[in-house]
């Protein structure tokens, strides 16, 4: 694995590189406490390595965009990360602690939006977001989800049944619950699939407040988007 550090303007990046991954850190300056801490990860997928010698710290107002080909083991990263998987080798500590000790402390810390959507198909746009937050115990009340489903373009479909929208309209559900979300590690996985590219932009100003508010953002993407 190679690390490097880059320098953009006042953007300063640190860039790591393991067999068939590789990820850049954007460091804003404000940063000054460490988060996640993984160290020496490794994956195996049957008799398959994924991946070895990941290892890379986030600190506050940092955001890790990892990279690498179909079936590198990107998702199976950000699982681990999660705590929904467990590495072949190597650890993740949260505040100096295992995550595995954490459990519950360490979940209620991030937010994980996958491939799937996690959404209820029966349920309307405005259900879900309010269902969603129900879960990790916020109330939004029903004018509150209103504005936030608005906010992300979803403005006279909020009492629609999720199964009748598109898979853009879909995803922006999905995508609303980081508008009310207040964990600081959001992990994000493909988070701009079937988005429009005014949605595209409309995220990743949203990603680009939270790390620039001192929140840390670690997602993978194929396309290039500008935070």
């Amino acid at each position: 694995m190679a690390v490097r550090s880059l320098r953009r303007g006042r953007i300063e990046s640190l860039e790591f590189v393991a067999p068939g991954l590789s990820g850049i850190i954007a460091l804003w300056p404000r940063a000054v406490l460490t988060m996640p801490s993984v160290s020496h990860l490794a994956c195996l997928r049957g008799d398959r390595r994924l991946f070895s010698g990941v290892a890379f710290t986030l600190q506050a107002g940092e955001r890790l965009h990892v990279g690498g080909e179909n079936g590198a083991g990107k998702t199976s990263l950000l699982r681990i990360l999660c705590g929904l998987s467990s590495p072949e080798e190597g650890e993740i500590r949260w505040q100096g602690s295992p995550i595995d000790e954490l459990g519950e402390e360490y979940r209620q810390s991030l937010l994980y939006l996958g491939h799937h959507n996690a959404l209820k198909e029966e349920l309307t746009a405005l259900e879900n977001l309010r269902f969603t937050a129900a879960l990790r115990g916020v109330f939004i009340n029903e004018d509150e989800s209103v504005g936030l489903l608005r906010r992300a373009g979803l403005t006279g479909r909020e009492d629609l049944p999720v199964r009748v929208l598109s898979q853009g309209q879909k995803r922006r559900v999905a995508l609303a619950r980081l508008l009310w979300c207040k964990a600081p590690l959001w992990v994000l996985d493909e988070p701009y699939v079937a988005l429009d590219a005014a949605a595209v932009t409309w995220l990743a100003g949203i990603i680009g407040a939270h790390v620039a508010a001192g929140g840390m953002a670690v997602l993978t993407s194929h396309q290039e988007v500008d935070i």
